[in-house]
């Protein structure tokens, strides 16, 4: 398993965001948001994982960096449970690595683009059972939550940002919708932010989670 990419900040670090990419994408791709967002976050390390490379069943069985295989895309997204779970317990290590090193987990953050985005939520709400910041859920869905479940009250503290494009294909905005509402309906403090945008990230949404972010570290 790759190592993550660690972005750490100019001042010694007391917050942390833990970034997971997309579908076919690396721990790279959002190298450039992190460095716009540690501008105005001077003391925040960015940790970004590296999904492992297998074959996509909805993609021919061509292999590429997935946190889980899609096995179907209707009527529902069919995925690789097994896989997620695995995913899921990468990112806990993570957590509890950025806390054993110092890091109130109040101040760790789950961020992820896409399928990222799934295991961030599936980790947040289902796996993880300490406190966490916050969570960034872009361009997503939540596979995992369905109506018989219920939350933690704990879960009830951790904030989320839900960011999507109005115009995307990929995971069309109901999908992101339905995450919100679910988290809305258990107490959650969800937020929905639509962008005229497809399947991606926009200036201005990178503008917006830094505002985000500062809040939730100001609180």
């Amino acid at each position: 398993m790759s190592e993550p990419l660690i972005l750490q900040p100019t001042l010694p670090p007391d917050a942390c965001v833990i970034w997971l990419h997309g579908l076919g994408a690396d721990r790279y791709d959002f190298l450039p948001v992190a460095e716009a967002l540690q501008g105005a976050l001077p003391s925040t390390r960015f940790v970004m994982p590296q999904a492992p490379t297998r074959p996509v069943t909805i993609n021919g069985g061509y292999a590429m960096p997935s946190w889980y295989d899609i096995l179907a895309m209707s009527p529902a997204r069919a995925i690789d449970h097994q896989q997620l779970e695995a995913s899921a317990q990468q990112v806990i290590a993570l957590i509890e690595s950025q806390r054993d090193g110092g890091i109130d987990p109040r101040r760790i953050f789950l961020a992820g683009f896409s399928q990222g985005g799934a295991v961030v939520l599936h980790t947040a709400f289902l796996r993880w059972h300490g406190p966490l910041g916050g969570v960034l859920a872009l361009s997503t869905y939540a596979p995992t939550f369905s109506a018989e479940l219920q939350l933690e009250a704990a879960k009830q503290q951790v904030p989320v940002y839900c960011l999507h494009g109005s115009h995307d294909d990929v995971v069309i905005p109901s999908m992101g919708r339905a995450a919100h509402d679910w988290l809305n309906q258990r107490g959650v403090p969800v937020t929905w932010r639509e962008y005229p945008m497809g399947h991606e990230v926009l200036p201005q949404e990178v503008r917006d989670i830094g505002i985000w972010l500062s809040a939730q570290l100001a609180c």
